[in-house]
């Protein structure tokens, strides 16, 4: 256990609701050395934001749940929680807390709420092996291997382009979206000098109104005293006998109202067609307004698209650099297996060299099998001939007479190899440890 005294926040939740691409561990080795202390490094990128329960875990391969860890420790906070960082961060591990067997095992960066936000490639404690590894292998396969780097190789150069391609495209939606910006500034500019105008019409309407306002107003006094001089005229017609001089006089008076009253029906009507004037100038801004509202909420739904387009095309680089970066793992480990197959080849033909007595059951038949030590699966006939005067077993001391049944030869012969139930390929017994390496690399296919 770990020598903190409080436990990680831990969960049930399963591998697939995990992210494993949010904190990066890097310079993990394949040994750890026994009773030496282990430091693992590892690097927060900017999806995660680190937190004071987050922790790091040592757990055997296999794990289900956070539950399961070895031993942990306390993730350090970062000095800097800069977003756009990308932060390298370090534990050490205590000798006396790590695990003693040979089982595999990896780091693990949990978070404070139990989930796994990245994991290692798996490593062993113990010493590495110095002991040459014999694994048997044929041209065929080599160039099998080679074939698959070839295809390997293309399919990089392939993601590389396309890695290319989307940031071009990427970069091109960001300058749409900048134009898209800029043009949306431009029409808000235009809204709040058309809003301006709109209220500078609105105030000219109003002081308008008053007016029209004042001209009924003083219609209504004119219209008043016209009624007054009905009601003066009706009393000059019923004194008519006594003011008959000044008759003419009032009648002058009459005529000059009416032509006033003539004028002030005239410029009440101009005035009427004034304010019907201004009633659709009013109008027809209104209608501007709206249309200027219709464009700009297009305007912003379409940012809002070109915002998510952007979205999804970052969010699909990343996943393809991902992608990426893991098919360069796998073509650098093919480079690494090519590269031991053929030393393990070469020193193999070098071991071969230095047995006399098996080199000549080698080269009994090297046109029919391809094989350096002979098909021990060939029918009897063909055994037969290439075993017809060694009757030695070329894995152990043990000899056996030249009458000996080809089938009990070549079953004693079988029982020194182990064969793959995956690919057929066959290793020797004393490799056994080899064996079942090969056979994990299976499993983890």
């Amino acid at each position: 256990m770990d020598e903190n005294v409080d436990e990680p926040p831990t969960s049930t939740i399963l591998l697939d609701s995990c992210h494993f691409s949010q904190v990066i561990f890097t310079n993990v080795e394949k040994y750890y050395m026994p009773g030496g202390d282990v430091t693992c490094y590892y690097t927060l990128t900017k999806n995660i934001t680190p937190r004071r329960k987050d922790w790091v875990g040592i757990f055997r391969v296999g794990w289900k749940t956070t539950r399961e860890y070895y031993t942990f420790m306390w993730a350090p906070l970062p000095s800097s929680l800069d977003s756009d960082a990308v932060l390298q961060q370090e534990v050490q591990f205590k000798a006396y807390y790590l695990p003693k067997d040979d089982e595999y095992y990896q780091f693990c960066y949990v978070d404070q709420d139990g989930v796994v936000r990245g994991a290692s490639v798996p490593f062993q404690f113990h010493a590495e092996a110095e002991d040459d590894i014999l694994v048997v292998t044929t041209q065929g396969e080599v160039e099998e291997i080679e074939q698959q780097n070839k295809d390997l190789l293309k399919e990089n150069q392939q993601l590389k382009e396309s890695c290319k391609s989307l940031q071009k495209q990427n970069m091109d939606l960001q300058e749409e979206l900048r134009k898209a910006q800029e043009k949306m500034k431009q029409l808000e500019g235009e809204v709040c000098f058309l809003q301006t105008e709109s209220l500078k019409l609105q105030s000219a309407l109003d002081q308008q109104a008053v007016e029209l306002n004042a001209v009924q107003i003083d219609l209504a006094s004119i219209k008043e005293k016209n009624m007054n001089l009905g009601k003066e005229n009706q009393e000059l017609r019923s004194g008519l006998d006594f003011l008959r001089g000044s008759s003419e006089k009032l009648e002058l008076e009459l005529n000059s109202l009416r032509e006033e009253n003539r004028h002030l029906k005239e410029q009440n009507a101009c005035r009427d067609a004034e304010l019907h004037q201004l009633k659709e100038q009013s109008q027809s801004i209104s209608s501007e307004n709206e249309q200027l509202g219709n464009r700009l909420k297009i305007t912003l739904d379409q940012m809002d698209q070109l915002q998510f387009q952007s979205q999804d095309l970052t969010k699909e680089r990343e996943e393809k650099n991902h992608l990426f970066q893991i098919l360069q793992r796998k073509k650098d480990e093919l480079d690494e297996e090519n590269q031991l197959l053929k030393q393990e080849n070469s020193d193999l033909l070098r071991r071969l060299s230095a047995l006399p007595d098996y080199s000549s059951f080698a080269a009994a038949s090297p046109e029919d099998t391809g094989l350096v030590f002979g098909n021990p699966y060939a029918s009897p006939k063909t055994s037969a001939e290439n075993m017809s005067s060694l009757k030695k077993c070329p894995w152990c001391t043990a000899s056996f007479p030249e009458d000996i049944e080809e089938s009990q030869y070549g079953d004693h012969v079988r029982s020194h190899l182990l064969e793959c139930p995956y690919c057929s390929q066959t290793f020797e017994e004393s490799n056994k440890q080899v064996y079942e390496d090969h056979l994990f690399c299976h499993d983890l296919e």
